[in-house]
């Protein structure tokens, strides 16, 4: 297991004019464990997310999420709504992730496609955890 404790966030990315949504989770030291892109932000896309994240990397002690019911109900389908923390400012650590991400998409003037946007978010999430860009 890599951590105890995820914190796990969505935020909404547009495509060629289309809302999309990127998921993330963050581990208790800030590092971004997975990234995934999806059209809808329900409980099939939080479900797929969250399985990934615990195939990948464990099953945390803790997953902090914001007030999404989408979370809560994927979560009690896998067995693990017991974990699930909610609160005003918890989720800071996930929020706080996404602030560099939206730095460097203005910077590329937004995305066409959504393949671009999930390899985007891969190499930028590497490159946050080696350290070099912040």
């Amino acid at each position: 297991m890599k951590s105890s404790r995820w914190h796990l966030d969505e935020v909404f990315v547009k495509i060629n004019g289309e809302r999309h949504y990127l998921w993330r989770a963050v581990d208790h030291e800030g590092e971004v464990l997975e990234s995934f892109v999806t059209k809808t932000r329900d409980k099939k896309a939080a479900l797929k997310f969250i399985k990934k994240t615990m195939r990948k990397h464990g099953r945390p002690e803790v997953i902090v999420t914001a007030l999404l019911r989408s979370y809560g109900a994927a979560l009690k389908e896998i067995g693990a709504g017991g974990r699930q923390e909610t609160g005003r400012w918890l989720n800071n650590r996930a929020e706080n992730s996404h602030l560099p991400f939206r730095r460097r998409e203005r910077a590329m003037l937004r995305f066409r496609r959504m393949r671009s946007l999930q390899k985007f978010a891969a190499v930028h999430a590497s490159f946050q955890r080696s350290g070099k860009i912040h």
